[in-house]
């Protein structure tokens, strides 16, 4: 029996670039793909009414809760919609959708549990990147990352991932967490996965940023660094589960 698999990409305020997302996963089927939707995360710029626009289904969040809490509410939807893997991606047009089948193919021909997209990995491609943002997600990150799991990982910012819905049952693995709901998520659900035995595979992907004057990033350069910091350092010390 084939795998049912969710894509679905996160958007925050991002109605020019999600309708290039869709424009993107509409060049061509994605092989492996059953169902494509976005999670509007309390937009308020019209983005879940353009994607409506264009036939595609809306998980509408309201008000923004953060990305965490998006990804949450959309592994949920999976769970009770039968899904299998899930698949997130960014709302922004940072990722390709014609990539997926990179992601999948470990989980359904070799038995992976997580894929994880690493744009370091060769055959992987970056763009744009200011200096100081390729240190962070080359270096620092990856750096304290493979230190507290024990495990080499050359992208582990990224948010560009499948996995499969059923490693989220895992009671070891605690998602409802109020301090999860902005980026903390991501990074969590990553040490979860390699730490607790799961077999998780990276592969290579593109991350290509949009120009700043269409809006290069909603992460705030403290805020939203600490966010994606905190999980390695609260759960490396023991001091969350």
């Amino acid at each position: 029996m084939a795998l049912r698999v969710l894509a679905c990409p996160i958007a925050f305020n991002e109605k020019a670039k999600i309708v290039r997302v869709i424009e993107r996963a509409r060049e061509g089927v994605i092989p492996g793909v059953t169902d494509f939707m976005v999670c509007d995360d309390g937009s308020t710029d019209g983005t879940a009414e353009a994607v409506e626009a264009l036939g595609v289904r809306v998980l509408r969040q309201s008000p923004r809760r953060g990305v965490g809490a998006a990804i949450r509410r959309v592994i949920t939807f999976a769970r009770e919609h039968g899904y299998d893997i899930v698949v997130i991606m960014a709302g922004n047009d940072k990722d390709r959708p014609q990539e997926i089948p990179r992601l999948l193919a470990p989980i359904v021909e070799g038995g992976a549990d997580f894929v994880q997209g690493s744009r370091y990995l060769p055959g992987g491609d970056y763009g744009n990147m200011p200096l100081y943002r390729r240190v962070a997600t080359q270096i620092v990150h990856p750096w304290l990352f493979t230190l507290v799991t024990r495990r080499r990982i050359t992208d582990s910012t990224n948010g560009f991932r499948a996995f499969r819905v059923a490693m989220c049952d895992d009671p070891r693995i605690n998602m409802q967490q109020a301090w999860l709901d902005a980026y903390e998520l991501e990074p969590y659900l990553f040490f979860k996965a390699v730490t607790l035995g799961y077999l998780v595979v990276e592969v290579p992907v593109t991350k290509i940023y949009p120009a700043h004057e269409l809006g290069y990033t909603k992460m705030t350069p403290i805020v939203g660094w600490w966010s994606i910091l905190r999980p390695l350092v609260l759960l490396g010390l023991r001091l969350r589960t």
